[in-house]
């Protein structure tokens, strides 16, 4: 069996700055963390390779400097590493990420094996966007389940995957037939520490490196900001709200929620008509 797991490397999000010309992330010289959404995706990934036997290829695309969320993973106990990096995939957006990340799977599955699985996280935290897994799911032509809180059974003979998905009001049991793509929701297990074996033979690993060249990129025009349809007209701060909050106690002997219903209605002058004129319309 053959897992593959993409990942971010995406800025500490406390520390996140903005170009105020091209309203792009600003990644330089700002700490860097693997996606915590990723990390269960990871998790998850591994403990299927441990029950059943396998092997776990992590996948990134950025910069150089990304090496070091790989060598990381690796010290998690991922067995391969792939950093997809290229001056052509600067500034891509969702769909052109989703391109050259479909392009790379489909190189490493011509290359080390085809992919029974791809995991990823549900989103990651610079971005928010969710967009990235379903684009590749789109583009390889794999079944997509999203929100998955937990893999409730695997059955690599019959070649299925029984998935938990969250769900408004409840959840979804779905079985899937393989190959599928998997977007893994936060908190759906622990990530293991990594052994000290597991860190040495990290610090050693040879990171596999490949230019859009050599993941088999074709149309360049679908890369970086020229394959980017995606305009951010303007980043910003909110202002800070001139009117401060304002601390609400209950009378002796009353009650807070009176109270505080009390306030409401003192500052909002019509609500009270508006929820009877509301109540009477029922």
């Amino acid at each position: 069996m053959h897992i593959v797991v993409c990942i971010k490397q995406v800025p500490d999000s406390a520390q996140i700055r903005v170009h105020p010309v091209t309203n792009t992330i600003m990644r330089q010289g700002v700490p860097t963390i693997i996606n915590p959404y990723d990390l269960f995706a990871l998790e998850e990934a591994m403990r299927l390779r441990d029950k059943f036997g396998g092997e776990v290829t992590v996948l990134t695309m950025g910069p150089p400097s990304a090496e070091d969320s790989l060598r990381k993973a690796l010290t998690y106990g991922a067995d391969r590493a792939v950093l997809l990096t290229d001056r052509f995939f600067a500034g891509s957006d969702t769909l052109a990420t989703s391109f050259a990340l479909a392009t790379a799977i489909t190189k490493i599955g011509e290359t080390y094996g085809v992919p029974d699985l791809v995991f990823t996280g549900k989103q990651t935290i610079d971005g928010d966007t969710a967009q990235v897994g379903p684009g590749i799911a789109k583009r390889l032509g794999l079944i997509q389940v999203t929100y998955v809180a937990k893999v409730a059974d695997f059955d690599p003979a019959a070649r299925t995957i029984t998935l938990e998905r969250r769900a408004e009001g409840g959840t979804q049991v779905l079985k899937s037939k393989l190959p599928c793509l998997v977007a893994m929701l936060e908190a759906t297990n622990e990530i293991r520490r990594g052994s000290m074996e597991n860190a040495l033979r990290a610090a050693r690993a040879e990171v596999v490196k490949w230019s859009a060249k050599d993941a088999g990129v074709q149309d360049m025009s679908k890369c970086g900001l020229k394959g980017s349809p995606t305009i951010v007209k303007r980043v910003f701060a909110p202002s800070a709200r001139a009117e401060k909050a304002k601390f609400i106690e209950a009378p002796e002997g009353g009650n807070l929620a009176d109270a505080l219903i009390a306030e409401v209605f003192a500052r909002q002058p019509n609500l009270e008509a508006d929820l009877t004129a509301l109540a009477r319309g029922f």
